[in-house]
């Protein structure tokens, strides 16, 4: 490419921006954001090679090599919290990722715009709740002395159930409370993507005698499926995460055995117990099962000919 080409592929470009100056203006606060608290802090990995001291700093402290992920991978402990972040985050997944999709199926076929707005909004709600203030809420409505669940069980079977202080019934109450919280709000990109269906072709199934829940199967949910195969890819990127309020917020000594996961383990090794550089290779292996998880749900999306993220 001669110097002259070159030359003007530059103006060129450089005239694109400039016309386009104020949008990525606006960018900038998002971009400065995301440099500041996702990518500059990525440094910190160092420690997960190093037995860290705050005397010395990440860049004065010894090099230790690999012996904290030694002791990760030959730590009984270890393992149970990765079970549990696991099983957790799998129940989560199967559980929690298709509630937003129904709603979603659901409200679209509300037609009044009154009750369709006061719906969207109810749902909507909780999710501008802080984790504090829902697990207020969930403690005493599951209360064994005088929570409303346990007084409607008792009246029913007889017995109360210790929700809050059992293994058995842990895994139930997050799911229970993430969907109360974060389902209405998934619900935006859904509803986002059924608006941008034709209307010609809900007419058309309903010439050829199609049913309400045959236009669902047959236009909605095609008309959708690229929205949810990207959203699908994201939620097993993020598998491993389970949240950290949530789940310290409902974890007591009774059911620890079950509730321990990554975000609980590195903040009790990290913060309470200073082994800063073993929980910082406890969170370098997490997200690196993340990323690989995230890579490889794409690529079988890609090869099966759906929606991918790139």
């Amino acid at each position: 490419m001669t110097n002259a080409a070159v030359g003007k592929r530059m103006v060129s470009a450089g005239a694109y921006f400039w016309k386009r100056r104020w949008l990525y203006l606006m960018c900038l606060p998002g971009f400065a954001f995301l440099i500041l608290f996702k990518y500059v802090p990525m440094y910190g990995v160092i420690m997960a090679f190093q037995d860290f001291s705050f005397k010395k700093g990440i860049f004065g402290s010894t090099y230790a090599g690999l012996i904290n992920f030694q002791q990760l991978f030959t730590s009984g402990k270890f393992y149970e919290v990765f079970t549990n972040s696991l099983m957790l985050s799998i129940a989560r997944l199967v559980f929690s990722f298709p509630i937003p999709i129904i709603l979603a199926l659901l409200i679209n076929e509300i037609h009044l715009k009154f009750y369709k707005k006061a719906a969207q909004t109810l749902m909507y709600l909780p999710h501008f709740l802080s984790w504090i203030v829902l697990g207020g809420i969930t403690t005493n409505f599951l209360s064994m002395t005088d929570g409303l669940i346990n007084d409607v069980l008792y009246s029913i079977i007889g017995q109360r159930v210790n929700f809050l202080g059992s293994n058995e019934w842990f895994r139930f109450v997050i799911i229970a409370t993430n969907i109360w919280k974060e389902a209405g709000w998934g619900t935006i990109i859904y509803l986002a993507g059924l608006s941008a269906i034709s209307p010609d072709l809900y007419e058309a199934a309903t010439v050829d005698g199609a049913s309400r829940w045959q236009r669902i199967a047959h236009v909605t949910l095609p008309g959708i499926s690229s929205t949810i195969v990207i959203m699908l890819v994201l939620s097993i990127g993020g598998l491993m995460n389970n949240g950290f309020e949530q789940v310290y917020l409902f974890q007591n000594d009774l059911n620890i055995a079950v509730s321990d996961v990554f975000e609980t383990y590195t903040y009790k090794i990290g913060i309470v117990s200073g082994r800063y550089s073993y929980s910082t290779a406890v969170g370098l292996f997490k997200n690196v099962i993340a990323t690989i998880l995230i890579f490889s749900s794409n690529t079988i999306a890609k090869k099966m000919g759906g929606a991918t993220l790139y």
